[in-house]
């Protein structure tokens, strides 16, 4: 993100109230748009010079070429390490990166080895990209990673497994019932391992704590601005376990939120349209508007979803550790990268 850029001048956070939910679904659209997946090395390097040109001082106001230059810089880099995102697990990449996952568990009528597989496959794309959007000041070891990706993955293939076996034995109901529930199996395992995957990916923050920081004032941001400070250059209060649990937590909800939508809609949709004569003599049809309906679906359920918290979350220093209260900044605040 830009504040992980050098100079002593602070963009503005966003264009968007990022203190209603609306901005922030505003915000998280315009850091998921795909487009920003072409704008390459140089496309890249030109945004973060007009960046640092304005946090030098050397750009007075805010242009619309520099909002463009911020949103490139605010969806590629990442907020604690100021590092590239490698291109799949960046978030205006999730969409396309699940693109196909999500239609290989969604295909109707798999058998237990495609289960499986394409369980085992998602949990691989989750682990890799919670990694990459995960809060840095408590970084996971190799060890812990491979420990999570197999407890994450045998969640989600039993889950999968056992209710693909389940529901074929529920004698009372009736076989449309059957076939909806049957489609539903995915939504059911990916929404448990997903949310499980964030707690086990980043569970060395919650043992550990992230790092918190005071909420500047306007005089604290203009004090910094004359003695050619940035505010990334204001030290951690500390490292936090409680705001790394709440971090945590608000990312494991925010992935179910936008899990949910795509895996319900999408096969109920595609249940009723298999349904109709013209499916029926056109069955070829069928995948192409599987993806369709999948594609359609995550491109409204993400901004809507990663909006529900914010990215920079702020927090009463009082309800954190003892340690934190009554050093909080402005208002009695601190403010910590709450990850993507």
């Amino acid at each position: 993100m830009s504040a992980s850029l050098p100079g002593y001048r602070e963009l503005p956070e966003s264009q968007y109230d990022l203190s209603t939910y609306w901005g922030r679904v505003k915000q998280t659209a315009a850091i998921t748009d795909p487009r920003t997946l072409f704008a390459g090395q140089h496309g890249l390097e030109q945004a973060k010079k007009l960046v640092v040109a304005y946090k030098n001082g050397e750009i007075k106001d805010m242009t619309p070429e520099l909002w463009r230059a911020k949103k490139l810089v605010d969806s590629t880099l990442h907020p604690d390490t100021g590092e590239p995102v490698l291109l799949p697990f960046r978030m205006s990449c999730f969409v396309l990166s699940n693109l196909v996952v999500t239609a290989g568990m969604l295909t109707p009528g798999l058998k237990t080895t495609g289960t499986v597989l394409w369980q085992v496959t998602n949990q691989s794309l989750n682990v890799a990209i919670n990694s990459a959007n995960a809060n840095k000041s408590s970084p996971l070891s190799y060890s812990k990673i491979a420990q999570s990706y197999f407890l994450a993955v045998g969640a989600s293939c039993s889950v999968a497994v056992g209710l693909n076996s389940i529901v074929p034995r529920l004698k009372r109901l009736s076989p449309s019932t059957k076939l909806i529930l049957g489609r539903l199996v995915p939504f059911a395992a990916v929404a448990s391992a997903g949310a499980l995957n964030v707690f086990l990916m980043r569970g060395e923050e919650m043992r550990t704590g992230i790092d918190v920081f005071p909420v500047l004032s306007e005089a604290d941001k203009a004090r910094l601005a004359r003695e050619g400070k940035a505010e990334s250059d204001v030290p951690s209060l500390g490292k936090s376990r409680k705001a790394a649990t709440l971090a945590v937590s608000e990312t494991a909800l925010s992935r179910m939120f936008n899990s949910s939508p795509i895996m319900v809609v999408p096969p109920l949709i595609l249940v009723r349209l298999q349904r109709t004569e013209w499916l029926k003599r056109n069955p070829r049809y069928t995948l192409p508007i599987n993806l369709g309906l999948i594609l359609g679906m995550s491109y409204i359920a993400l901004p809507f979803a990663l909006a529900a918290f914010p990215q920079r979350q702020k927090i009463s220093a009082d309800n954190l550790e003892e340690e934190f209260h009554g050093r909080g900044g402005e208002g009695g605040l601190v403010v910590f990268n709450r990850g993507i």
